[in-house]
């Protein structure tokens, strides 16, 4: 008899833990890992995949609602971020800190730009060790991503465009395709 009573309250608090928005997508790309492609409920889109802001203040929330309290305002327009989870319009974003939090869908903008990693990074003229550096460009510097091919990604810093390695920017994953 107590079987029958405590079985739906114990499957019932399981389904509650598995379509949680802010887990069901998270969990599932950690076991899937890079080989198989998450797609988002909502969008279709894979997931995790690097978007940017649309604005230059973005409020950051601990939940997928207006209700849920501002964690952080981000303030830097076309910074790229990573989407990780979505629910209904909001999506589930890390910052290249590794903060994580929730946006809304309409300060979002699928244009991709990348940060650089650390200081004073050499931007080459073509995607070679040896080409020559045309500027350096320092950490925390917002660049549009061009395109990217093997290591190598052109990235244009307003006005200063050339190559870059892929680990010197945050806003691309190792094996990605970008045109």
């Amino acid at each position: 008899m107590l079987l029958a009573i405590l079985l739906p309250i114990l499957l019932g608090g399981f389904v509650a833990l598995s379509i949680s928005p802010a887990s069901a997508v998270d969990s599932a790309t950690v076991k899937l890992g890079a080989k198989l492609a998450v797609k988002g409920p909502k969008t279709g889109l894979p997931l995790p995949r690097f978007v940017s802001l649309r604005s230059d203040k973005v409020n950051l929330r601990t939940g997928p609602g207006s209700r849920y309290p501002v964690e952080w305002v981000l303030i830097y327009r076309h910074m790229p971020i990573e989407i990780i989870a979505e629910f209904d319009t909001w999506r589930k974003i890390r910052d290249w800190q590794g903060t994580v939090g929730w946006i809304h869908q309409s300060m979002l903008s699928g244009n991709r730009w990348v940060m650089v990693r650390k200081g004073r990074e050499p931007l080459r003229r073509s995607g070679k060790d040896q080409a020559p550096i045309t500027a350096r460009i320092g950490e925390k510097v917002i660049g549009r991503l061009k395109s990217c091919r093997e290591q190598w990604c052109e990235i244009d810093f307003s006005g200063f465009t050339g190559w870059m390695r892929r680990d010197q920017v945050w806003g691309v994953y190792p094996r990605e395709k970008v045109k």
